[in-house]
């Protein structure tokens, strides 16, 4: 699979009403399902989650996360040393992360109100039959580095 994770970035648009957040480049086209997950916590990692058919649509809309992506190279022992793909997604910049069929992938809430969509392209029937987990800290790309 010659696909990698993308970024479709969106916006916000405020008047005297109120805001709407927006990503107008987030197609549904292949989405079966969505779900919800809150953590009970802020700096909670849940991670890492595989599928080799499932791709899934990532949106955080509300608080912020971290989430990752990373390529599995070999379903059974994957490298600790393959690039892993780290993006800080925030209910203050709308966007979806498009992660691609054959890559596990993360999150680690920033804040204690962090809510965030998976549209997946499987059903829940065919994604339990398409399941692969790691270990949370396999790639470790969790800590807050200060700037």
């Amino acid at each position: 699979m010659d696909s990698e994770p993308l970024l479709l970035k969106g916006g916000l648009s405020v008047d005297d009403r109120g805001t709407v957040s927006f990503v107008n480049d987030f197609n549904f086209e292949n989405v079966k399902r969505f779900y919800a997950v809150e953590n009970h916590k802020q700096g909670f990692v849940r991670a890492w989650h595989a599928h080799k058919q499932e791709a899934k649509y990532v949106m955080v809309v509300k608080g912020s996360a971290i989430i990752g992506a990373v390529k599995i190279d070999n379903w059974e022992s994957p490298s600790k040393n393959t690039k892993v793909n780290r993006f800080v997604l925030s209910e203050k910049n709308p966007s979806v992360l498009f992660i691609p069929a054959g890559f596990a992938n993360g999150f680690m809430s920033l804040t204690e109100d962090s809510k965030i969509i998976f549209f997946s392209t499987s059903e829940l029937k065919d994604s339990l039959n398409d399941d692969f987990r790691y270990d949370a800290h396999y790639w470790d790309i969790w800590k807050i580095e200060e700037r």
